[in-house]
C-alpha cells in the first residue's frame, strides 16, 4: 500500500489539468497513489487522464456522470489506501517537495492530523500574483477557524486519514465550505499546522468554483462555525465575513491594479502590463490602469536603453539576478 493518496476530483480541467498531474509525477518522494475522479467532464480532461493513467500505474482514474465536488472528494477517500491523504485541485501545482515535507512533519507530530502548506498564489496563465497563508500554530488556527477564517488552503492539506474518516469526512451540506468544516471538525480530535514553506502554486482565475461562488461560500462558512459552536457546548458566535476575491468591477479594478503594481516593483513587466490592461477593462475612465501602463513602459523603455548602451557590461548584466518578464 502506498503510504501518501492523493485525491484529485476533476471537472472541466483540460486546460491545467496535465500541469497538475505532472507536478505530483515530479514529486521528490514517489510512494503514492494518485486518485481521480473525472466528475461529468464535457471537454477534453478525461481523454488527458486516461493518458496519464495507461503510463503510470500509481494513477487511478473513475470516470462517470458529474455528481459534485464534495460527493467526488467522498468518494475518493474510500478508494485510499495510505496512512495519509493529500488533497489537490485540477488547476493547481504542487512543488516539488511538497508530499516528502508534510509526510516527515505528520511523522514527527503524532498529534498534528492535518497540516497546510503557505502557497504561491497563481494567474489562469501561471503568472506568480502574491503569497498567501504563512506558517501558523494550532493555536492560532484553532482560534481563526472558529472565527471562519479558513486559514487552511484545502488543495494544499496532507491529512491522516483514520482521523478524516473518523470525523465522517466531507459534508456536503456546508459546499463550497465543506473544507471549513471539516477542519472544525478535525480541530476537535487532533491538532492542525501551517507549514511556513510555500509548497504549491494556487491558481486564482474567473472560471473556478470558489471564485463563482463567493458569497455562497460565505453563508456555509457562517454556518459551518455555528454548527462547531452547538457540538462544543460553546455560545454561538457572529460571524463576519468578507469575501476574500474581487466581487464587483471597483474592486476587480482595485486588486488588478494590486497585482499590477507589484508585478512592476519586482521587475516583471509582462505581470504588470496585462494587469494594467485588466484595470483598465474594469474601469477605462480611472487613470489607476493607465498610470501603470505609462510607468511600465517607461521601465521597460529605460532597460532596452541600458542594454544598448555602449558602457553596458554583458558579463554584469549576467551576474545580475534575472527578472521575470
Amino acid at each position: 500500500m502506498p503510504t501518501v493518496s492523493v485525491l484529485m476530483p476533476v471537472h472541466n480541467a483540460d486546460r491545467y489539468v496535465a500541469k497538475a498531474v505532472d507536478s505530483i509525477l515530479g514529486q521528490s518522494w514517489g510512494d503514492w497513489e494518485l486518485l481521480t475522479i473525472d466528475d461529468g467532464s464535457t471537454d477534453r480532461s478525461r481523454a488527458i487522464l486516461e493518458r496519464y493513467a495507461t503510463r503510470d500505474h500509481r494513477i487511478r482514474l473513475t470516470s462517470r456522470p458529474n455528481t459534485g465536488y464534495t460527493v467526488a472528494l467522498n468518494e475518493l477517500l474510500t478508494q485510499a489506501s495510505g496512512e495519509f491523504v493529500a488533497r489537490m485541485d485540477a488547476d493547481d501545482v504542487a512543488l516539488p517537495e511538497r508530499l516528502a515535507r508534510q509526510m516527515e512533519y505528520l511523522r514527527a507530530n503524532p498529534a498534528v492530523v492535518c497540516v497546510g502548506t503557505a502557497v504561491h498564489f497563481i494567474d489562469d496563465a501561471g503568472r506568480f500574483l502574491r503569497d498567501g497563508h504563512p506558517g501558523l500554530d494550532n493555536d492560532e488556527i484553532q482560534q481563526r477557524i472558529l472565527a471562519g477564517d479558513c486559514v487552511l488552503n484545502h488543495p494544499s492539506v496532507m491529512m491522516r486519514r483514520r482521523a478524516v474518516e473518523s470525523v465522517g469526512g466531507y459534508r456536503a451540506e456546508f459546499e463550497p465550505a465543506e473544507d471549513l468544516d471539516l477542519w472544525l471538525r478535525l480541530a476537535e480530535i487532533g491538532r492542525l499546522a501551517n507549514l511556513a514553506e510555500p509548497l504549491m502554486n494556487y491558481r486564482q482565475h474567473p472560471a473556478s468554483f470558489s471564485e463563482r461562488h463567493q458569497m455562497l461560500q460565505l453563508e456555509r462558512s457562517a454556518a459551518a462555525v455555528l454548527d462547531a459552536c452547538r457540538r462544543r457546548g460553546i455560545p454561538p458566535r457572529k460571524i463576519e465575513l468578507s469575501a476574500w476575491r474581487p466581487v464587483d468591477r471597483r474592486s476587480r479594478m482595485e486588486t488588478y491594479l494590486g497585482y499590477g503594481r507589484q508585478g512592476l516593483e519586482r521587475g516583471e513587466y509582462g505581470t504588470a502590463w496585462h494587469y494594467g490592461l485588466q484595470a483598465i477593462g474594469q474601469a477605462p475612465w480611472r487613470l489607476g490602469g493607465w498610470g501603470l501602463l505609462a510607468r511600465t513602459f517607461g521601465r521597460r523603455l529605460v532597460r532596452g536603453l541600458r542594454r544598448r548602451s555602449p558602457s553596458h557590461d554583458p558579463e554584469q548584466a549576467a551576474r545580475e539576478p534575472a527578472v521575470r518578464s
